[in-house]
């Protein structure tokens, strides 16, 4: 094990190296690969920032540095000394001119670590997800969730909501209870793990006026489509005296706020991803509305150019092949709003115009990522909501706390929820959902 031989260089990461170039500094990480060239060693360090290689010549460092770094094993924690120099031909845009190291714990030859640059199958990386997550590409998604969770909350504290936390544990559900996970609760009673936050902020926005929720839910849907999980993040606005075009404005205003903040602090890791910057460039701006019969006509038209296989019934929800094809004629997400109320939640406004519809919006990411937001204003009237809920056939009596809300002082309010990993897997580019949460919960897994 070797030892620093500068102990005054100041501790730096990777990715604050640009305001030390030509200065001496100290990282702490681990080595992630290493490449020989005779007599020069191209160590790459990674430390959780970024990652940058270092030259380490042997005429210019120890013999005894030299030897360390030549026979260091991949993922062996250290701390090393070096100069920063910009090398444009770098990917991050530097280099490392490597003085000396210390090894903090050296990963043994015989059993090295299990991840390695050859192709892995998706099955044994889910199993090495807790080592996976190492992995340039993976570091990089993660720090892009951070920065969509941290501008998700940013837009709503910055504009005049509040933030009010919904129970994980309810006694109902907002749309029926076949899809969630059930669990025992005390003296025989029965709980449900959360599939949303709106009923209960609904309550907290007629008394605060704008809030909104952000935890984790649940769906017990057996779906194995490359946009489902079991466990996810929502982030629900509920706002009073707002209808539905108002509530169009306030999606459109918060996804162009997180494209923005992703642009401005991720371009590197948008790189390393494999995602093209100038999709999400195009994004900002004002976003297409369409009325779902305008989107039906949309697909009718398609199918009689042969453009699509099936036909879209009139009257059916869009399946994942119909949003598809609709979000792919745009640059920007596209709204979709007053869908047939025949399948929509009972809880929703129906259409005064068109009582049939519903008061709805949809938001359809583009590159075929389907829908990223789903919102509606709201019933308002006591007698249409407890009519709604008896057409469900749901309790009524576990729902008595919500008809309350249009009891007192019931006013017009919408909202919407936007999963988080649908976001993230629409702004980074991934082909599945697994990939954007650090461990994923889905049909067929739960460990680690």
């Amino acid at each position: 094990m070797s030892t620093e031989t500068t102990t005054s260089a100041p501790i730096a990461t990777i990715a604050s190296l640009s305001a030390h170039e030509g200065q001496t500094i100290t990282l702490r990480g681990w080595l992630y690969n290493l490449r020989a060239s005779g007599k020069l060693l191209f160590p790459i360090f990674r430390d959780g920032t970024g990652t940058i290689q270092g030259i380490v010549p042997k005429a210019a460092v120890s013999e005894e540095v030299f030897e360390t770094l030549k026979n260091l094993t991949l993922e062996s924690s250290l701390t090393v000394t070096g100069k920063v120099r910009a090398d444009s031909r770098a990917p991050s845009g530097y280099e490392l001119d490597v003085e000396s190291i210390a090894v903090l714990q050296r990963v043994p030859e015989d059993t090295p670590f299990p991840i390695t640059l050859k192709e892995h199958g998706v099955d044994f990386l889910m199993e090495h997800r807790h080592l996976w997550l190492r992995t340039p590409r993976q570091s990089a998604i993660l720090r892009v969730r951070a920065t969509i969770m941290r501008a998700a909350a940013e837009y709503f504290d910055t504009n005049g909501f509040i933030r009010t936390d919904p129970p994980i544990l309810t006694p109902n559900a907002c749309e029926g209870t076949s899809e969630l996970f059930e669990m025992d609760y005390f003296d025989d009673d029965k709980a449900y793990l959360t599939q949303s936050g709106q009923l209960y902020i609904e309550a907290t926005a007629l008394a605060l006026g704008k809030v909104y929720s952000f935890g984790p839910t649940f769906r017990a849907e057996k779906s194995k489509t490359r946009r489902h999980l079991t466990e996810f993040w929502m982030i629900e606005p509920e706002v009073a005296f707002l209808e539905l075009d108002g509530l169009m404005n306030l999606a459109e205003g918060f996804i162009t706020h997180i494209i923005t903040r992703v642009l401005e602090s991720h371009r590197a890791d948008l790189k390393v991803i494999g995602k093209d910057i100038a999709k999400l460039e195009a994004v900002v701006g004002t976003f297409p509305r369409l009325s779902y019969d305008e989107a039906h006509a949309m697909l009718d038209e398609a199918h009689k150019a042969g453009k699509i296989e099936a036909p879209h019934k009139y009257g059916d929800d869009f399946g994942s092949p119909d949003e598809t094809y609709i979000s792919s004629q745009f640059d920007k997400p596209v709204m979709i709003h007053r869908y047939p109320a025949a399948f929509k939640a009972f809880y929703m406004q129906p259409d005064p115009l068109d009582p049939s519809k519903a008061l709805c919006v949809d938001v359809l990411a583009p590159e075929g990522y389907g829908e990223i937001i789903g919102g509606s204003q709201r019933i308002d009237s006591y007698d249409l909501l407890k009519s709604r809920i008896e057409e469900h056939h749901l309790p009524l009596d576990a729902f008595q706390w919500y008809l309350d809300l249009r009891k007192y002082g019931s006013v017009p309010h919408a909202g919407f929820g936007m999963g988080i990993e649908r976001a993230v897997a629409w702004i980074c580019g991934l082909d599945h959902v697994r990939e954007t949460i650090p461990f994923a919960r889905t049909l067929n897994r739960i460990y680690p």
